[in-house]
């Protein structure tokens, strides 16, 4: 223990010197001897003066050298003074490390020992490289045969998956062939078994095309099963078809049923097309005849619920009232009448209505019912809408047809019937006269067009055009003829001259409110226009009329009884900014200001013209002209307040006599009663202006505010 000990200080000892042999290599026994500045080689390359230069001035900024110049210290002594203490604290160091030299010998100890067992560890670790290394080559090979067998694998599940689709499309089962022979068509079980059939033709088809060998074998059979499907199915439709003949028959019903068994004609179309054309022609041929005698006889039933007593060409609006007519000829005006006016046939066009349930003829005419044509023509219609739309349904999803084929196909079934409606439609419209009848048919085929356009069903448009293409010149032609009617119509042929409104205004009245009213959802240009001409010869009708009264003022009672009558029948049903409405609104107001006038004029007439005379005076500033009318103006204002109560009361009642409208002639006597008031507080400002203010009839002038307060208990209140 004691070598070891020994053998360790030693150790220390030498390490110590060890470490001090790289201290500066300066003396370290003995006074460190001063630095001469003759000892620098000032001609190297490493000292030249710039360097040096730098060197002096970074020193000069020092801190400690700062102080040491400062104070004027002798850098001789002063650098004695710091050897000194550098060795004495090599000195002390030197110490420390002998002290410590058992502790530096165990580190050192220490150290070898950590050494060895690092070295162990680096082989240990070498080793577990050089393993790892062999099994990274070992994973690699096993993963590249994992690949390999993954790729064998999916080949054979590809290989097996199309051989077991194969082998199971070859097998026919023995559950196909009993079903397919002895079960029902009805039966779901047989339309499954179809489909798999279906499934196997198209398979067969497919393998002959690529010469497989092995669709050889099941030909045969499926041939067999698919002339015995066929066989059985065509059985199937056809009966479902020959059951649409049978009288009374719904076929509505056979239809919802073959639309359960769609895939039967499918099946047909893709295997036996011959078979497929006999049942489609066979449909057509059936569904043709059956609407053909159905809508025929429809029509003609329903024909004979229509209303006896109908216009003829010489029912027309400008027709007058006193025309001879025969022993057997109906009432002229009355019959007219109900022409011209809409009544209740307007409510044809409701949604209700329109969609409504169709006319029963039996039904009808057991309860003695009869019915204007637009009604026949609406129910006839929605049947055919409401069939037509079925049908194109019907063929487009079991036929299975779209675009023109299927338009062609419904052509071919309802192309006779279409016809044969058109042709009775046209011989109708050659005799019709009935002008909102044609109106009330053409908007009721727009909105069932409307109707299928909304459902997207196209296969009725070119008959709605058709047969609005055979209305509308015809209700054109009709209303050309009622306007040339009026047009000619001879005032003094129409009987005993009247103020009352009269019976062809109000005929126009109730036909263009009709109009106007009906055509307000569909609007139509070319029947604005016509209405416009209309509504002209109307307005020179009842100017003509006028003019054969001989007073003003009776023309004026006649016109404003007729403008106000067209005026209320058009609002009725009209709107209030409709071309028709603010036309006889101008032209009545016009004449009720004019008869406002007339009717002022003889009981203030006086007064009035000396209003409008001074007024004009006042304007040119030559008032004086009217200085010397003293007597005159006396003799108005005396006038007045002698006589304007009776005068007032008169206008009422005369007013009250001429208008046969209660409320307009109301607002005729108050418009007339205002304008009296105007025309007073007119007279009372000329007879306030300075020329006239000496004048004694002055004090009997009423005062405005008490004339107004009397004037109002003359106002009617109906």
């Amino acid at each position: 223990m004691a070598d070891c000990v020994v053998a360790d200080a030693d150790t220390a000892v030498k390490m110590t010197e060890d470490a001090l042999a790289y201290l500066p290599d300066e003396k370290l026994d003995g006074d460190m001897a001063p630095l001469q500045l003759g000892e620098l080689d000032l001609t190297t390359d490493e000292f030249i003066l710039d360097e040096v230069d730098i060197h002096i001035q970074a020193n000069l900024e020092d801190d400690l050298v700062k102080e040491a110049l400062r104070t004027g210290v002798d850098l001789r002594h002063y650098s004695k003074q710091v050897e000194t203490e550098l060795q004495r604290i090599e000195q002390a160091s030197i110490k420390d490390y002998i002290k410590e030299s058992q502790n530096i010998a165990l580190l050192h100890n220490q150290i070898t020992a950590c050494d060895s067992i690092l070295e162990r560890m680096e082989g240990m670790l070498s080793g577990f490289q050089s393993d790892l290394s062999s099994i990274s080559s070992e994973i690699q090979t096993l993963q590249q045969q994992s690949v390999s067998m993954n790729v064998r694998l999916k080949n054979r599940q590809a290989v097996r998956s199309h051989l077991s689709q194969l082998v199971d499309e070859l097998v026919v089962p023995a559950a196909m062939i009993s079903t397919v022979l002895d079960s029902p068509v009805t039966d779901q079980e047989f339309l499954e078994q179809l489909h798999e059939l279906n499934n196997k033709i198209n398979f067969t088809k497919e393998l002959s095309f690529r010469e497989t060998l092995a669709c050889n074998d099941i030909q045969d059979i499926v041939d067999r099963l698919k002339i015995k499907a066929v066989s059985k199915i065509r059985e199937f439709i056809l009966q479902k078809i020959y059951s649409f003949r049978k009288p009374m028959t719904n076929y509505q019903i056979p239809q919802n049923t073959l639309l359960k068994y769609r895939f039967f004609y499918q099946f047909l179309l893709a295997n036996e097309r011959t078979v497929a054309k006999e049942i489609r022609d066979e449909y057509v041929d059936t569904m043709s005849k059956i609407y053909y005698s159905y809508f025929k006889s429809y029509s003609g039933r329903l024909l004979k619920v229509q209303y006896e007593e109908v216009a003829d060409k010489d029912d027309l609006m400008g027709v007058e009232d006193t025309a001879k007519k025969g022993f057997f000829s109906k009432p002229s005006l009355k019959s007219r009448n109900t022409i011209f006016t809409l009544g209740q046939r307007g409510a044809l066009l409701s949604p209700a209505e329109l969609e409504g349930p169709i006319l029963i003829p039996h039904t009808a005419q057991r309860g003695d019912s009869r019915y204007p044509y637009e009604s026949l023509f609406r129910s006839q219609h929605y049947a055919l809408l409401d069939n037509g739309c079925r049908e194109f349904l019907f063929i487009s999803d079991f036929f299975m047809v779209t675009g023109n084929s299927g338009l062609d196909l419904f052509n071919s079934i309802m192309g006779k019937t279409l016809s044969m409606l058109l042709k009775s439609m046209s011989s109708y419209v050659a005799d019709c006269f009935d002008s909102i009848a044609v109106f009330l048919c053409i908007h009721i085929l727009l909105r069932y067009r409307a109707i299928t356009a909304k459902r997207g069903l196209p296969a009725l448009d070119k008959y709605w055009e058709a047969v609005l293409e055979l209305l509308w010149p015809r209700f054109e032609l009709i209303l050309e003829m009622n306007i040339h009617s009026i047009r000619n119509t001879d005032p003094q042929k129409l009987g005993v001259l009247d103020t009352r409104p009269h019976y062809i205004t109000r005929r126009y009245a109730e036909f263009s409110s009709a109009i106007v009213s009906i055509n307000q959802t569909f609007p139509n240009e070319r029947t604005h226009t016509l209405l416009a001409q209309l509504q002209v010869e109307v307005e020179n009708f009842v100017l003509k009329m006028a003019a054969e009264f001989p007073s003003r003022r009776d023309q004026l009672i006649f016109l404003i009884n007729n403008y106000d009558m067209m005026l209320s029948v058009l609002m009725e049903r009209a709107a209030d900014d409709s071309k028709e409405v603010e036309g006889f609104q101008q032209l009545l107001l016009a004449r009720t200001q004019e008869f406002i006038e007339e009717l002022l004029s003889p009981p203030f007439g006086g007064m009035i013209s000396f209003v409008k005379e001074a007024e004009v005076l006042m304007e040119r500033g030559q008032l004086e002209r009217l200085k010397n009318d003293e007597a005159r103006i006396s003799q108005l204002v005396r006038g007045f307040s002698s006589s304007w109560k009776h005068s007032v009361e008169a206008m009422s009642q005369e007013v009250m006599r001429s208008f046969t409208n209660f409320k307009n002639g109301t607002s005729i006597i108050q418009g007339a009663l205002t304008q009296l008031i105007q025309y007073y507080h007119g007279f009372h400002k000329v007879l306030n202006q300075p020329t006239f203010r000496s004048l004694a009839a002055r004090s009997e002038l009423i005062n405005l505010h008490h004339l107004m307060v009397e004037v109002k208990k003359h106002k009617p209140n109906f």
